[in-house]
């Protein structure tokens, strides 16, 4: 087991029963991306860093024509997602599986090069290696294909008090807010020919990006 999955594993093994429950309140703009992601009937939709399921599942039931995938570091979390994903009606419809999300095989874990969108919601904030996890994702986008993510903003617009309590309080689950999100991402959509959208929300508490690959 590496690091990462034993870190995760460690940090969310004795939550995930309450992990969906209590994220509701504070992971603001999750089901905003996942409107957002209006696949193509058909398409192959991934997920990096799918926790519970809780998204994949969501996502099921906006997009019943799409075909949903998902990975994770934590063996942990994808137990309970098999779990709730069973619950939900979705064997059929979402696959699950281990891996790294800078580095993971996709034809050799899904049988797929390509996914027409792949999304991350509030995960590259708990990745060390965030950048090569963008790029990694970036590269098995077709044409036409887009890349979404929600996560942590700066959150400028907000009280210095609550962002120092924020943070303080998202560090003790290794959640670490990167402010450089947005140079970042626009860097990244110029280096891979992508269009990008970066959308503040919450006066700063998160935002949605979106980078398209043109057709």
């Amino acid at each position: 087991m590496s690091d990462a999955a034993f870190e995760m594993d460690r940090i969310y093994g004795w939550q995930t029963g309450l992990y969906d429950v209590t994220r509701a309140y504070y992971l603001l703009g999750r089901d905003r991306l996942i409107e957002t992601l209006a696949p193509p009937p058909g398409a192959r939709v991934l997920e990096i860093g799918c926790g519970t399921g809780r998204n994949l599942i969501q996502s099921m039931h906006r997009w019943p024509d799409a075909h949903l995938f998902g990975i994770d570091i934590s063996r942990v979390m994808l137990t309970k997602a098999r779990r709730s994903i069973l619950a939900a009606g979705g064997i059929d419809h979402i696959s699950i599986s281990h891996g790294d999300a800078t580095c993971f095989d996709p034809v050799e874990t899904f049988g797929a090069a390509n996914f027409q969108r792949i999304y991350f919601s509030y995960t590259l904030s708990m990745i060390p290696e965030w950048i090569e996890a963008l790029d990694h994702a970036a590269q098995m986008l077709p044409a036409g294909g887009a890349l979404l993510i929600a996560d942590f903003g700066d959150q400028r617009g907000l009280p210095l008090w609550f962002r120092k309590i924020l943070r303080v309080w998202l560090s003790i689950f290794h959640v670490t807010p990167r402010d450089d999100f947005e140079p970042v991402l626009q860097a990244l959509a110029k280096a891979r020919g992508l269009n990008c959208e970066f959308i503040s929300l919450y006066r700063g508490y998160s935002f949605l990006a979106v980078l398209r690959r043109p057709v």
